[in-house]
Order: structure tokens, then C-alpha cells, then sequence
């Protein structure tokens, strides 16, 4: 519809990508997705897609390379002449229990997915982000750029993957900066999540009963997330947080806080009227 606001969602043919292009088709944004693996997946991408809006546009494009870029955005200027939200959830990583130590090749890709292509998507979207009443950006990050390969999620965040999460927090406070007044730029930094680091990946099976059960305790609500509850974290960013840019909103349902047992308050070995403050009697 003329007026509606446009927002790109890139890494969207299918999980945490394309329901977020949904959350957002629902509340009358018209939603560019992006798509370049997973090609098995297009059918359905398009089908659920339908269910929720006829407003929307897909197109295919490698997102690490710089023409790419350029062309999927001249795109959108074609198509409806404004864009106002960047959804920068493009990223590629590697479980540690799956792949094992990185090769060359991957930890090249890696950064090449996960940092530089959030980069080209930022600097060639600015320009009309910033035209009308401005936009806003939200960078779709990991806690392992906080937590790294640690503890449970040792078997799950390979070592570049954290060091690219962390190289995004530096962009998104920097963009933010940049972009200012006109366009938001914040980070949602997500947890264990279904179809990411959770249930429905290659990886969680692997985990065994034992290191699945060893995230879920270390995991204050002692859940992985569900795709929804990512998707709306992703919208009130986009669309509801209006006072908030250079701010990251971590979604983790706990991990970060988790892993450390809280015992009950002692009883003290203070008696009453005891000096606590080294001895000697109080003035009155």
C-alpha cells in the first residue's frame, strides 16, 4: 500500500529471517526478503509469505558481494522509491561440535557473512534510510560475542563466530553515531534460540541429552526462545523504540546471568544489639 513502510530482511527464506518478515507484514510494513542458500526452501518461503501479506518482494543476492548489494537496493528504490527499516540479520557460523576447528576457507566466509556484509548492507541502505522521516537499523547479533567459546555453549560458538559478534557490537555503536539523528541503529543479541544455536539445527542433536540439558540449566527460564518471541523483539526495535539507538536489547532468556547457583540468605551470626561496626556502643 502507498505509504506503507518498507523493510528489508535479509537471510529470510526460512527460520528467524522469514518470520520476522511475517511479524512485520502483520503490523503493515511491506517486507523485502533476501535469499541465496537454501534454495529448497523457496516454495515455502513464498507460501508462508502469502498467508500473511500479497505486499511483499523477494530477491535473490549474494550479500558479500558489493554488486549485489548495490543491485538489491537500487531494487527497492525501484519498486517503492523509500526504505525505512534494515533488518541486518545476515550471518554465517559454524558449531564447533559440527565442524571442529575452522579452515581458512570458513573463517574467511565467516567474517565475509557475518560482519562485512552487514557493513555493504548498512552504507548502501543509509542513503534512503535517512530520507523522509528516517529509518532505523536493527543488527541481529549472537551472545556469543559476550560469552565466547565457554562453558556449555563451548560445543555450539566456534571461536571467529564470537569474534565477528563482537566486531557488529563496535559497528552498531559506531553506525549509530554515524546515522544519527535521522536513523536508529540497535542489536538484538540473541540466546539459544529454536533453528539458531537450538532444536531444528544440525548441531543440537549432536549435543546429547547431557550438553542440551547443560544450556537449558545455565539458562535462567530454563527454555531455548522461541522463533516469535525473536521476531517481536525485532519489531519493537524497528518500529516502537524510538528513543533508543546505539542500544543493544539481549534476548537470552537468562544464559548470560545463568550457570552460577544463588543459595539462601544465611541467618548471620550477628546477635541483637551487637556493634557490627567494630565494637564499641552506639551514640544516641
Amino acid at each position: 500500500e502507498k505509504g506503507s513502510k518498507v523493510a528489508l530482511v535479509t537471510g529470510s527464506i526460512k527460520g528467524l529471517g522469514l518470520v520476522m518478515a511475517k511479524n512485520l507484514a502483520a503490523r503493515g510494513v511491506v517486507p523485502v526478503l533476501t535469499y541465496y542458500d537454501w534454495l529448497d526452501q523457496l516454495d515455502e518461503m513464498h507460501r508462508e509469505m502469502r498467508e500473511v501479506s500479497s505486499q511483499y518482494m523477494a530477491v535473490p543476492a549474494d550479500l558479500t558481494k558489493d554488486e549485489d548489494v548495490k543491485a538489491l537496493v537500487r531494487n527497492i528504490r525501484e519498486a517503492y522509491g523509500r526504505l525505512d527499516i534494515l533488518i541486518n540479520n545476515i550471518e554465517r557460523g559454524g558449531w564447533p561440535i559440527v565442524h571442529g576447528p575452522y579452515s581458512q576457507e570458513q573463517w574467511n566466509l565467516e567474517l565475509d557473512t557475518t560482519v562485512r556484509a552487514k557493513w555493504l548492507l548498512f552504507n548502501h541502505c543509509l542513503e534512503m534510510l535517512r530520507a523522509d522521516d528516517g529509518g532505523s537499523v536493527v543488527n541481529v547479533t549472537s551472545i556469543a560475542g559476550e560469552v565466547g567459546r565457554s562453558g556449555p555453549a563451548a560445543m555450539v560458538f566456534n571461536d571467529c563466530y564470537s569474534l565477528a559478534n563482537r566486531g557488529v557490537r563496535a559497528l552498531t555503536q559506531q553506525w549509530a553515531r554515524e546515522a544519527a539523528p535521522l536513523v536508529r541503529v540497535n542489536e538484538l543479541c540473541l540466546g539459544f534460540f529454536e533453528t539458531r544455536h537450538g532444536p531444528g539445527t544440525r548441531g543440537w542433536p549432536l549435543l546429547g541429552e547431557k550438553g542440551q540439558k547443560a544450556i537449558l540449566d545455565h539458562t535462567l527460564v530454563g527454555t531455548v526462545g522461541t522463533l516469535d518471541q525473536a521476531a517481536r523483539a525485532a519489531s519493537f526495535l524497528a518500529l516502537d523504540a524510538d528513543y533508543c539507538t546505539g542500544a543493544v536489547l539481549r534476548v537470552d532468556g537468562g544464559y548470560c546471568l545463568g550457570g552460577e547457583e544463588v543459595t539462601e540468605m544465611p541467618a548471620g551470626v550477628v546477635t541483637p544489639g551487637e556493634s557490627t561496626l567494630g565494637g564499641g556502643k552506639s551514640i544516641r
